[in-house]
C-alpha cells in the first residue's frame, strides 16, 4: 500500500449522496413559490413587503446569533432561514405592519430555532412559533384582513372563509377555496397551488406522504362525525380541507424533518393528533382556525412519540 495515501476518518453516515440542506431547502422554496406569487397577485405590494421583511428578519436574526456565538455568519447560505421567513410570511395577514413582521421573524429564529441549538435541534416549527407569538401579542392586527384584488369591485367581505363559517354560518364554496378566490393569509389561499408544490416534494422524497394523508383522512372522518351532532356545523370535508391552513400545515409544516416523528407509526399518531386538535377547536372552540396551535401542540409530544414507536433492534427482547 502506498504510504503517501491518507485515509479520512469521519462519523456516520458514510453513504455518499448529492442531497444536502441547501438543495432540500431550495426545492421546498421552489414548491412554495406558486402559492406565494398568487398571494402577491391577490394582495399586491403589502404582501410583497411583508414577505421581504420576514426573509430579511430571519436572515439577519440568524447572522446576529452566529455573531454572538462567534461562528460563521454565512451559515444562512443553507437557506433554512430564508425558508422560515417565507413560511412565516405565508401564514401572516398581508395588512400586518412591517415592524410586527420583523419582530415575529426575529422571535422565530432566535427563540424558536437558535435557543435550542440551531438547525436540527429545535423542538417546535420556528415559523409557526413566530406566528403564535404575533397572534398572542397582537391579536387585533393578526385578525385584520385586507380585501383581495379580485373583490375590489364587489361588495364582498374580506373576512376569511373560516371566520365567515364560524361566526356567520356562511361556508365559502369549494371552488373558491380550492383555487384561492378569497381572502386570508398571504400564502394559504390557493389549495390547488399548494398541492402542486406538494407533489414536487413527494416526488423528490423530501416529505413522507403518509403524514399529510393521515391528517386529511382524520379531518374527513372528524368533520363528518361532528356534523352529525345537533347544533354543530363545521362544513363539508372539502371545506375543512381547503379553508384556512390545513393544506400548507399538513404538507409543509407538519412534515418538517426536524419537528416531526421519525417512524411510520409515529407519523400516523402525530397526524391523527393534529387533526383532532384542529377539528375540536373548529367545532367547539372560540377560534375559527387551529392548525397553528395543533401542530405546535403535537410538536411537544414528538420526543415521546419517537421513544414509544421505536422499532426493536435485531435480537432485542421486548421490554428490555
Amino acid at each position: 500500500m502506498d504510504e503517501n495515501k491518507k485515509f479520512n476518518l469521519s462519523i456516520a453516515p458514510h453513504l455518499g449522496t448529492t442531497e444536502n440542506v441547501p438543495k432540500t431547502m431550495g426545492v421546498v422554496i421552489l414548491a412554495l413559490l406558486p402559492a406565494l406569487f398568487w398571494g402577491f397577485y391577490l394582495f399586491r405590494l403589502p404582501a410583497v413587503l411583508v414577505t421581504i421583511t420576514c426573509i430579511i428578519g430571519c436572515v439577519t436574526a440568524e447572522m446576529f446569533v452566529q455573531y454572538l456565538r462567534k461562528r460563521d455568519l454565512f451559515v444562512v447560505k443553507d437557506l433554512s432561514a430564508v425558508l422560515t421567513g417565507i413560511l412565516l410570511a405565508m401564514v401572516l395577514p398581508p395588512s400586518l405592519p412591517l415592524w410586527a413582521a420583523l419582530l415575529g421573524s426575529w422571535f422565530a429564529i432566535i427563540i424558536g430555532k437558535s435557543l435550542f441549538g440551531g438547525l436540527g435541534f429545535n423542538i417546535f416549527n420556528p415559523a409557526l412559533l413566530g406566528r403564535a407569538f404575533l397572534q398572542m401579542s397582537f391579536p387585533v392586527m393578526m385578525t385584520t384582513w385586507a380585501t383581495p384584488i379580485i373583490y375590489k369591485t364587489k361588495a364582498v367581505t374580506s373576512a376569511t372563509p373560516l371566520a365567515l363559517g364560524k361566526f356567520e354560518g356562511v361556508f365559502t364554496g369549494v371552488k373558491e377555496l380550492f383555487f384561492g378566490l378569497h381572502g386570508g393569509c398571504i400564502g394559504e389561499t390557493s389549495a390547488f397551488l399548494l398541492l402542486l408544490g406538494a407533489i414536487v416534494l413527494v416526488y423528490k422524497k423530501i416529505i413522507d406522504i403518509r403524514l399529510p394523508l393521515t391528517i386529511l383522512a382524520s379531518i374527513a372522518i372528524l368533520s363528518t362525525a361532528f356534523n352529525l351532532i345537533p347544533g354543530v356545523a363545521v362544513g363539508s370535508v372539502f371545506y375543512n380541507w381547503f379553508a384556512g391552513g390545513v393544506i400548507i400545515g399538513a404538507f409543509y409544516m407538519a412534515t418538517d424533518m426536524v419537528t416531526s416523528p421519525l417512524t411510520v407509526k409515529g407519523k400516523v399518531i402525530f397526524g391523527i393528533g393534529i387533526a383532532i386538535v384542529v377539528m375540536v377547536i373548529r367545532a367547539f372552540g372560540g377560534l375559527p382556525e387551529a392548525v397553528m396551535f395543533s401542530i405546535l401542540f403535537m410538536n411537544a409530544f414528538v420526543p415521546i412519540i419517537n421513544r414509544h414507536t421505536r422499532p426493536s433492534i435485531l435480537g432485542e427482547r421486548k421490554g428490555k
